[in-house]
C-alpha cells in the first residue's frame, strides 16, 4: 500500500519507530525531554518537520523574539536529517553546473555557489557554537570516475569550476589515488575538493535541538500531523491529541511531505531512495590490503551514485541511490543489490561484516535545484526543500534563510535566486513514480558506458 498520493510505501512511514542504523545505534541522547504534543495552542510560527531545515529555522525565529512550535511526526531526526551519510558537501542540486549555468546565467550561478560554500560554513559554526559532538572528520570531497572515458569530464570539471567559481581543484591519477589511500579496482582518476568534512548527522541535528528548545522553541516529537485547517488568516495544524494555530506555518519535510495535508506541495515533489550500508572497524592490515585509508568523503561518478567514507572509528560507510519500491519485503534484495556493488568496488573486504542497513528518502524538486520561500500569494505558509541528497550543509543553511525571510521579506535579497525562483509542479504529477523509473533505467545506460 503507497501513500502520499502513491510515492511512498506506507511501511517507510513507521513514525512510531526509528529506522535501525548506524546512526541510531552509536548517537548520543539528545538530552532534553520532549513530549508529544497534548494540547490546542497558538503560536506566531508553526513548523513541521523535525530536522535540519525545521531546526535551524526554530532557532533563527526565536531569536528574533516569535513564539515556535515544532511538530515532528516521528522522534526528532526521524526522517532525512538522522539517516543520511552525514556529508557536509557541495552539492544540493541534480541539474549540472553547466545546466545551472545555461538556465541561471554565470552570476546567478557564482551566487549559488557561494551559497554553498557558506553552507558548508554554517555547519562548522553550528558545531562550534553548540558544542556538538558530531564527529567531525575529513577535510574536503573526492569525486571518482567509475570509468577510464570519464576521466576528461574530470578535466572539464576542473576547469570550470577554476574560470567559472574560482575553485582550485586537485585532480588525481589513478596512481595518485593510492598514494592518497584512495584505491580501489573500478576508480581510473579523482577531482578532489578542498571543501566539506563528514559527520555523524544525528548528533548533529540532536544538538540543533538542543540548541533551539534552549533558546525557547517549543518542540514536539511523535506529534503527526493529521489536518491542516486555514481560516480568518490563520492556519490550524490538527495532531492526533493536540492542535496548533498559526500565524504562519514552514513545511520542512523534505522528501517526507505528505502531499495529501496541503494543497501547496501537491505535485511539486519526488521522493527517491538511498540505502546505505556500514562495516564493523576496519583494521590497519584491512584497510592496507583494499588500498583505502583515507577518511575523506567519496562518491562516484555515476548518475545513480554511490558514496562512501571511512568513519572515525574505521567502519565504512557505503551508500548508494536508486530503487522505486520502499516496501518492507523489498529492504532484503536492495540490501543485497547495495551489498554486491560494494563488494565489486572494495573487493578485499568481500569477508568484511556489514552491521547495518537502512533506507530513506531524498526529494527532487522539477527544476533540479533546491527552493526557498513562500508557497502562497499572502506569504502565510512557507517551505525549504529539494536538497536532491545533500542536504547536511544546505538544509543548515536554507533554515536559515527561510527564516530570516520570513522575518523580513528584505531577506529574499540575500538568497540566490536560483533557490528563490519557484517550486514548479511536475506535468501530468500522477505520473511521477514511472517518470522516476524511466529516469533509473536511463542513467543505468548511461552509466554503462
Amino acid at each position: 500500500m503507497r501513500n502520499m498520493l502513491h510515492l511512498v510505501h506506507t511501511d517507510a512511514l513507521h513514525f512510531d519507530h526509528p529506522v535501525a542504523s548506524y546512526w541510531e545505534a552509536s548517537a548520543n541522547p539528545l538530552g532534553v525531554k520532549l513530549d508529544r504534543l497534548s494540547r490546542d495552542t497558538q503560536c506566531d510560527v508553526a513548523i513541521i518537520g523535525g530536522g535540519f531545515t525545521g531546526l535551524s529555522a526554530a532557532i533563527e525565529l526565536v531569536e528574533a523574539g516569535l513564539d515556535v512550535v515544532l511538530l515532528e511526526a516521528g522522534h526528532i531526526g526521524w526522517g532525512a536529517s538522522g539517516r543520511n551519510g552525514g556529508f557536509a558537501c557541495l552539492g544540493s542540486h541534480k541539474l549540472g553546473y553547466d545546466g545551472i549555468l545555461k538556465r541561471y546565467g554565470e552570476h546567478e550561478t557564482r551566487v549559488y555557489y557561494r551559497a554553498m560554500v557558506d553552507a558548508i560554513a554554517r555547519v562548522a559554526s553550528n558545531l562550534k557554537d553548540y558544542g556538538i559532538d558530531a564527529w567531525k572528520s575529513g577535510e574536503g570531497d573526492l569525486s571518482l570516475t567509475h570509468l577510464p572515458n570519464r576521466v576528461d569530464d574530470l578535466k572539464y570539471e576542473q576547469a570550470f569550476l577554476k574560470r567559472i567559481l574560482g575553485e582550485e581543484a586537485i585532480l588525481l591519477t589513478q596512481e595518485e589515488l593510492r598514494q592518497h589511500g584512495a584505491f580501489g579496482p573500478q576508480f581510473h582518476g579523482g577531482l578532489k575538493h578542498s571543501i566539506g568534512f563528514g559527520v555523524h548527522p544525528l548528533n548533529y541535528v540532536r544538538g540543533l535541538a538542543q540548541a533551539a528548545h534552549r533558546a525557547g522553541a517549543k518542540l514536539h516529537p511523535h506529534s503527526r500531523v493529521i489536518e491542516w485547517q486555514q481560516a480568518g488568516g490563520r492556519h490550524t495544524l490538527r495532531t492526533d491529541a493536540g492542535s496548533v494555530t498559526a500565524k504562519r506555518v514552514l513545511v520542512a519535510t523534505n522528501g517526507y511531505t505528505p502531499e495529501t495535508i496541503s494543497k501547496h506541495h501537491a505535485g511539486r515533489l519526488m521522493p527517491a531512495m538511498s540505502s546505505i550500508i556500514v562495516t564493523r572497524p576496519l583494521t590497519e592490515s584491512e584497510k592496507q590490503d583494499q588500498g583505502w585509508t583515507s577518511h575523506v568523503m567519496s562518491s562516484d561518478s555515476r548518475n545513480l551514485l554511490h558514496y562512501f567514507r571511512l568513519l572515525p572509528n574505521n567502519t565504512f560507510l557505503f551508500g548508494g541511490r536508486g530503487g522505486t519500491n520502499s516496501s518492507l519485503p523489498a529492504e532484503a534484495d536492495y540490501r543485497a543489490l547495495l551489498t554486491l556493488e560494494f563488494h565489486e568496488m572494495f573487493p578485499a573486504w568481500r569477508s568484511v561484516e556489514i552491521t547495518h542497513f537502512w533506507r530513506g528518502f531524498v526529494c527532487l524538486s522539477y527544476d533540479l535545484v533546491p527552493y526557498v520561500g513562500a508557497l502562497n500569494e499572502s506569504k502565510s505558509v512557507w517551505t525549504s526543500l529539494a536538497y536532491h541528497g545533500s542536504g547536511v550543509a544546505m538544509a543548515s543553511y536554507s533554515g536559515r534563510a527561510v527564516a530570516r525571510m520570513m522575518i523580513n521579506e528584505k531577506a529574499r535579497e540575500d538568497v540566490p535566486a536560483i533557490i528563490s525562483r519557484r517550486l514548479a509542479k511536475y506535468p501530468l504529477p500522477m505520473f511521477r513514480p514511472f517518470y522516476l523509473k524511466g529516469a533509473y533505467m536511463w542513467y543505468a545506460r548511461q552509466d554503462a558506458r
